[in-house]
């Protein structure tokens, strides 16, 4: 139930207020049925609201106050990274230049553009340590799927179509098997061992003729570096296989390690995480995808090239996978993943990673006495804490999430990766300060002190949002996806 006193505007309507003005209608009438068919057209008038002006800024003022974004507030989402997006890169995004571009003009005509994109292009292929990059790629999934797709042709085009499996980490992110699927491929689960690690006697029991590729994460979902890489990597290869490395933690190792030094093959990149472009509210995203040199062939067209100081869009490429996006990718994101890049420098970006890891291991040591800790290890960018000692006191994660909603935070990650029980993920980035932490940190163990001497009230939570505790078993099953005003039954006398 909403609070009383924040109506919606449907409650505000009052029959006859109006709060907008149109033109004098300038084109002849007609009969809409000549173009309609009549059982399409309204015969009564939509129940909209009737409200001022004043009050639909209100109204969207107020809903704008009750989102939560990392302009807004402390997003310790793990696997996500979910830092600050810096303002400089959405005025360069905003460059009449680039903003007003179109993306069916002639080459000769965008020529700054495209050495902006291919410039990125040669940063990734250093940063990654591939040699080649496409920026095509709408998102981190989306560049999983194209990364697969070109592994496939890699292996039809030397008579292998055999290799149908892919193998992934059981702390894999959930993006990884689906996609694998959607590029017509078998999934098989390689163990953590005890570690937290990819076990290396299951990987060589599972791996085989038929092992297309490897896709893990490194560090993986667990915040943990995979130290057995260079093994991993031989144990692959030698079956004839791919790997793939999942870009979403490259915050962890940037300007420290790069993938292809490690043995990958195939690399995406999340520039709306690591490279800071707006992420979350549903995109726009950016995955690039960069590989080695074997693979180059099979990248998506047209290709990004530079021929006698001019940059062109090479179509010529008859073992391409073909175009995965519509134009060249998200162009904006682009920009401020290359903005980012400039302004920061080698030296920049260096710093990202120690501070990044520096604020996931001083946040895991201090709540390490309040919450089960179940790889006590050093961490890279994100750690993962259990909920269990908590649950045995009736106190879920998922309260747990709930509560800090009151304390004015985005909960962390729970309940993944499944291989931890009563997960709780968390990620603070580089961007935050020590007093944003400790401030955090604090509220985390209030709510576990809670949770031993009065856990009621982590049970019941949240209790100071607009909305509280949902059914969220009947809210994913029976979702209300309409507003429905709400009928006063008359009282009995």
């Amino acid at each position: 139930m909403h609070k009383e006193n924040q109506p919606l505007i449907f409650e505000n309507s009052v029959p006859g207020r109006v709060g907008y003005s149109l033109p004098e209608f300038d084109v002849p009438e007609m009969d809409l049925t000549e173009l309609i068919p009549s059982g399409y057209i309204r015969e009564q008038e939509p129940e909209l609201p009737e409200v001022s002006e004043l009050d639909i800024m209100r109204h969207y003022t107020a809903l704008s106050k009750r989102n939560h974004g990392v302009d807004s507030g402390f997003y310790p989402l793990g696997s996500c990274t979910m830092k600050y997006n810096p303002k400089m890169n959405e005025t360069a995004a905003r460059m009449n230049g680039f903003a007003h571009l179109h993306p069916l003009q002639e080459e000769d005509t965008v020529q700054g553009a495209l050495e902006l994109m291919y410039d990125l292009q040669e940063h990734l292929v250093e940063i990654t340590g591939m040699d080649a990059v496409t920026l095509q790629p709408a998102a981190g999934a989306h560049g999983e799927w194209t990364g697969l797709m070109m592994i496939r042709a890699y292996h039809y085009a030397n008579g292998d179509k055999g290799r149908t499996k892919v193998i992934v980490p059981d702390s894999a992110h959930g993006t990884n098997p689906a996609s694998a699927v959607v590029a017509g491929f078998e999934t098989v689960t390689v163990k953590s061992n005890d570690q937290g690690l990819v076990d290396l006697e299951d990987l060589k029991r599972v791996v085989g003729p038929d092992t297309a590729a490897l896709m893990l994460t490194n560090p993986n979902t667990l915040g943990l570096f995979e130290e057995n890489i260079l093994e991993m990597a031989e144990i692959v290869h030698g079956a004839g296989g791919k790997l793939y490395y999942d870009g979403a933690n490259l915050n962890a190792v940037m300007s420290k390690a790069r993938p292809g030094d490690m043995g990958f093959d195939v690399v995406h990149l999340n520039l709306h995480k690591t490279f800071t472009g707006p992420h979350g509210g549903g995109g726009p995203g950016s995955g690039p995808v960069g590989v080695k040199s074997d693979l180059i062939p099979y990248l998506p067209k047209p290709v990004l090239t530079k021929e006698n100081d001019k940059f062109v869009l090479d179509y010529d490429r008859p073992s391409s996978i073909g175009r995965v996006k519509p134009y060249f990718g998200n162009f904006g994101i682009n920009v401020r993943a290359y903005t980012y890049i400039r302004t920061m420098g080698p030296d920049g970006l260096k710093a990202v990673t120690e501070y990044a890891v520096l604020n996931a291991n001083y946040m895991m040591r201090r709540l390490a006495p309040y919450f089960d800790l179940p790889y006590d290890r050093h961490c890279k960018h994100e750690f993962v804490l259990s909920g269990s000692r908590q649950k045995k006191l009736g106190v879920r994660t998922l309260d747990v999430a709930k509560r800090l909603l009151d304390f004015g935070y985005h909960p962390p990650t729970i309940y993944f990766p499944l291989n931890v029980e009563e997960c709780i993920m968390i990620e603070p980035t580089e961007t935050e300060s020590k007093e944003t932490l400790d401030a955090f940190i604090d509220a985390m163990i209030q709510i576990a002190k809670e949770a031993e001497e009065n856990p009621e009230i982590v049970q019941e939570a949240p209790h100071t949002t607009v909305i509280g505790r949902l059914d969220e078993t009947l809210a994913a099953r029976k979702p209300v996806l309409r507003y429905k005003k709400e009928v006063e039954t008359p009282q009995e006398v």
